[in-house]
């Protein structure tokens, strides 16, 4: 099992924080912007394992080089059931330093959306307390 997956099937946010470059780039499925830095994407992931129930990946597609992968998963945002992919590049350390996230369908996405908004004032003040690992 790829040490991205393990980390988020655990709920373990320190093991995901570690695998992020310092340099990270995520794009939302929410947001217009992409965020960058280890420090906002951890918090930002942090808030998901807060707003998301029942999550499981259900497929891993991984490229020849091994640097990109798709994680496709499901789970629970406010009783809607979302399906989700994660994109992720990794650099030459093994760094994730891509990380952009899609969901469907849309009222599960507009769940995420309200959920993490509800969430936006205490991953603010996580991120500006800089990455934990």
């Amino acid at each position: 099992m790829h040490p991205f997956r393990k980390a988020v099937e655990e709920r373990d946010a320190a093991a995901v924080e570690s695998l992020l470059a310092d340099d990270v780039v995520f794009t939302s499925p929410v947001a217009f912007k992409p965020y960058r830095g280890k420090a906002f994407t951890a918090a930002i992931l942090r808030g998901v394992l807060r707003v998301f129930d029942d999550f499981a990946y259900t497929r891993e597609i991984v490229d020849a080089n091994g640097r990109d992968h798709a994680f496709l998963f499901t789970a629970t945002v406010d009783g809607k059931r979302i399906q989700g992919c994660d994109f992720l590049h990794f650099d030459e350390e093994g760094k994730i330093d891509d990380f952009t996230v899609m969901v469907r369908p849309l009222s599960a996405a507009q769940a995420l959306a309200e959920a993490m908004g509800a969430q936006f004032d205490r991953v603010t003040a996580e991120a500006a307390a800089g990455p934990t690992s």
